[in-house]
């Protein structure tokens, strides 16, 4: 019933999304999916990854047949474009395959399956789905922003950031001066960000075929989670980001005529009372908080459970997302602190639920939703006071992110399970020698 009534809630918020999305004349989520089918994807590494997940339900025999049936039909339909002069201008030239497979992995566990291998079977194909979902469900998500926030919150960010030096402005720099290589990894980097989850989260779902179970909780969970909460925060506190907000562009973006001033990365802005400004309807509101952090930051706390080189990637991956957001002007300081103590919270929440709720769990959660409210609301009404006294709110900021961060741990390191004492052997009486 708990699978029933989440299905039926995510298809439901699909199909808003998809009115709401033809009410600005464009396409929702639900038709760019279809589209997919026969139309190139715009991420075939994306729907690969989601196939991948989908087969950690099949067995090795079902995996092989799984991935060799999608590598054919890519290939057959690359000749079928080959062949008729279709030229791919926009998207991969592959990953059409592997949607097929995930639908057609639906279709055997309705008409082949039965009992709970069926509904072992739907699940997976549900996860590998809600991943692709999860994509379109937020390219909607950000169209709306662009079209119902026509004011951004800016000019108060990126006072508030001044407390924290400025760093957006400090890491574009160093990007820039790292010339094409630097942003070319930073971009891939950023860019497959879901790739990266999937892998983590192939590890921790390694052994669901074995297990014939999904465990209470894993990193898809999570993502989805964020995904899901996160653009709503957008609505509430909608921000462009600096290189929209301050800059023309130094990697080929920008906000044309509609920036404060041509400012980023070189010159820091100067400290003035903030206010609302206008902005175009085509740029998304997605600043506040930063997601990309808060996925980041998810792939890097559940890989830590991982082998080495799983661990080592987790951080590669969290350091280098912070850069890129950070590098490329998509946010400001005081995007990324609020991501990290956003995903710790919602993180905190999962796992409770999972295991159940307690008063360490319900006193977590309470704590990391207040901070960063608290976040929200000194960003809004108290930049200015945070401007002009850096060496005492730039500490607070990082005080209240690492109090989350410390909150977190602490906790968690109390749920996990404790290993059992080595039973030691009992003592035996020696043998009695008969004296004789």
């Amino acid at each position: 019933m708990l699978w029933i009534t989440a299905g039926v809630v995510i298809l439901g918020f699909l199909i808003t999304l998809e009115i709401a999305a033809r009410r600005y004349g464009l396409p929702g989520p639900i038709t760019n999916q279809m589209k997919e089918v026969i139309f190139p994807p715009k991420s075939g590494f994306l729907l690969y990854a989601s196939m991948a997940l989908m087969m950690v339900v099949l067995t090795w025999r079902e995996r092989l047949i799984a991935a060799g049936t999608a590598i054919g039909i890519d290939i057959v339909i690359f000749l079928v474009r080959w062949v008729l002069d279709i030229k791919v201008t926009g998207g991969h030239p592959f990953g059409n395959g592997a949607l097929w497979v995930i639908l057609g992995c639906a279709v055997i566990a309705v008409t082949r399956r039965t009992g709970r291998e069926r509904a072992l079977l739907l699940k997976g194909v549900g996860l590998g789905l809600l991943l692709v979902a999860g994509r379109k469900t937020g390219d909607t998500w950000l169209l709306i922003t662009s079209k119902t926030r026509p004011a951004v919150l800016d000019q108060y960010v990126a006072t508030a950031d001044h407390a924290l030096g400025n760093p957006s402005w400090l890491a574009g720099r160093i990007v820039e001066a790292t010339g094409p290589v630097g942003a070319h990894v930073l971009d891939f980097v950023y860019v497959q960000l879901a790739v990266a989850a999937v892998v983590v989260a192939l590890y921790q779902l390694r052994n669901v075929a074995v297990e014939r179970r999904f465990p209470r909780h894993h990193l898809v969970r999570t993502f989805l989670a964020i995904g899901l909460v996160g653009p709503g925060i957008y609505m509430i506190f909608p921000v462009v980001g600096p290189i929209f907000a301050y800059g023309t562009g130094a990697f080929g973006t920008g906000g044309g005529h509609w920036p404060v001033a041509d400012l980023w990365p070189h010159t820091p802005p100067p400290i003035h009372p903030p206010h609302q400004m206008l902005f175009d309807e085509v740029t998304p509101r997605n600043c506040m908080p930063s997601l990309h952090t808060a996925w980041a930051t998810t792939i890097f706390i559940h890989s830590r459970k991982g082998p080495r080189a799983l661990r080592f990637a987790g951080v590669f991956w969290l350091v280098a997302t912070l850069g890129a957001t950070l590098g490329f002007g998509y946010h400001y300081g005081a995007d990324l602190v609020a991501g990290v103590v956003f995903t710790l919270t919602i993180e905190a929440a999962l796992r409770s639920l999972a295991r159940g709720w307690d008063r360490s769990g319900a006193r977590l959660v309470a704590y990391g939703a207040t901070v960063f409210a608290a976040l929200l609301v000194s960003y809004r009404y108290l930049p200015m006071q945070m401007a002009q006294h850096p060496w005492v709110f730039g500490p607070l900021l990082i005080l209240a992110m690492v109090s989350v961060v410390y909150g977190y741990v602490r906790t968690t390191r109390q749920w996990e399970p404790k290993a059992a004492p080595a039973r030691q052997p009992e003592p035996q009486p020696e043998p009695v020698r008969a004296v004789g």
